[in-house]
């Protein structure tokens, strides 16, 4: 990962792929989280599951370990949703837990392309949405990041952030 590593979190379409992506354009180490470290597992055990919900997809906490232990880049940027962040929030030197309103996330949902959700569209919609009313699932002490805001603002937000925490 980095000297300093930092977590981008949140619920299902809040933004964090978008946020890595963006991260990554403008020349940061960011790592795709749920396209790099996820599996379907237990999040309490880290046992490989065949159930493909939300609340199973985890990361790999070896891979984690491992990254955060290379310390070739500067920062590192983890970005995604896992089940199982508590287990690896304390390696992180700060958490951004990126948040949209509910009309957004809808949105959002809404306009994802059906092969995404495989089968499970209404019933993961319905569980997202709960689980952004409830704020169930995302880190607790992390730095809130308004992702209603266009892409760039979001990321410079998030880089203020960090600045502000190495000085």
């Amino acid at each position: 990962m980095g000297v300093r590593n930092y977590l981008v979190e949140g619920h299902s379409g809040t933004g964090k792929t978008s946020v890595c992506s963006e991260l990554q354009r403008r020349g940061h180490h960011a790592v795709h989280g749920d396209r790099v470290l996820a599996y379907v597992g237990d999040p309490q055990t880290g046992e490989p599951s065949d159930v493909p919900a939300h609340e199973h997809h985890i990361w790999d906490m070896e891979s984690v370990r491992v990254l955060v232990a290379d310390t070739t880049d500067a920062v590192t940027f983890s970005c995604g949703g896992a089940r199982n962040s508590s287990a690896f929030l304390h390696l992180s030197d700060g958490v951004f837990v990126v948040e949209v309103d509910l009309g957004t996330l809808t949105r959002r949902l809404d306009a994802r392309p059906d092969d995404e959700w495989a089968a499970a569209k209404p019933v993961e919609h319905e569980r997202i949405v709960r689980w952004h009313q409830t704020k169930q699932g995302a880190p607790q002490h992390g730095t809130p990041i308004d992702a209603t805001a266009p892409l760039a603002h979001v990321v410079d937000d998030i880089l203020r952030h960090v600045e502000a925490m190495t000085c």
